[in-house]
């Protein structure tokens, strides 16, 4: 099939090498990384598998595509994207949908203090996280997990579906509807309360938030101009 991935980072490269497995014919839209990042580009290269960083678009389809995927990708893809694929596109988000939409889900969840989180495929519709099911799953937050080891968690397990989620795009399969939650948390692009410690939490919040900015590229946790890195860092300034 013709398949487009649109990915980034570790997921982004998994779900390119499950597509390459199965035999597809795929081509790649992702984004430049710093040296923290996993590299798409350089498996694109490696694998000989064309690409571009440019935003997909219509007007720059490489062809007529059967299905798109979404996997870790930073743009909101067009509605004449979604179109033109006859709706056949969908998307891994990191919660349980329909909460937690946007951006940064698993930092999210763990500074807000839940105890499960999770993944979700879902059809991407023109309303952003809004699409039908198409297999969802949850992840216990340890309380020694960071915003890092909740992330590869939750796309190791993710991208071991990749293949069984594909296959029911493929056969049209319907999915389930999201709940209709007009309550439901959703989060903007930006590190949470722009990465500074706020003197009146609790102390289980304050050591949630370090573990939750321990994850690149965000900016560590801030406590009165000092960078706040580990729980250890944080009980002796707050002792001193």
């Amino acid at each position: 099939m013709n398949i487009i991935l649109c990915g980034y980072n570790w997921a982004g490269c998994k779900a390119l090498d499950n597509l390459i497995s199965k035999g597809h014919n795929v081509f790649v839209y992702t984004h430049d990384n710093p040296n923290h990042v996993i590299s798409l580009v350089d498996l694109c290269k490696r694998k000989e598998v064309p690409y571009s960083l440019e935003k997909i678009k219509i007007n720059n389809l490489p062809f007529q595509p059967d299905i798109i995927c979404s996997i870790y990708y930073q743009f909101i893809i067009d509605s004449s994207v979604i179109d033109v694929v006859r709706g056949k596109i969908f998307n891994l988000h990191p919660s349980l949908l329909p909460e937690y939409k946007g951006c940064s889900s698993l930092v999210w969840a763990l500074l807000n203090g839940e105890s499960f989180t999770g993944f979700t495929y879902h059809y991407i519709t023109r309303q952003i996280d809004s699409g039908n099911i198409l297999h969802q799953q949850k992840i216990k937050i340890e309380d020694f997990d960071t915003g890092l080891s909740l992330y590869y968690k939750a796309m190791f397990i993710a991208l071991e579906y990749f293949n069984e989620v594909l296959e029911k795009v493929i056969l049209g399969e319907e999915g389930v509807k999201q709940l209709d939650n007009s309550e439901s948390l959703y989060y903007r692009r930006g590190a949470p309360y722009q990465c500074q410690l706020n003197n009146d939490w609790d102390i289980d919040k304050k050591e949630r938030f370090v573990r939750a900015l321990n994850f690149p590229p965000l900016p560590p946790a801030e406590l009165n101009g000092e960078n706040i890195w580990t729980y250890s860092q944080l009980e002796k300034f707050l002792n001193n």
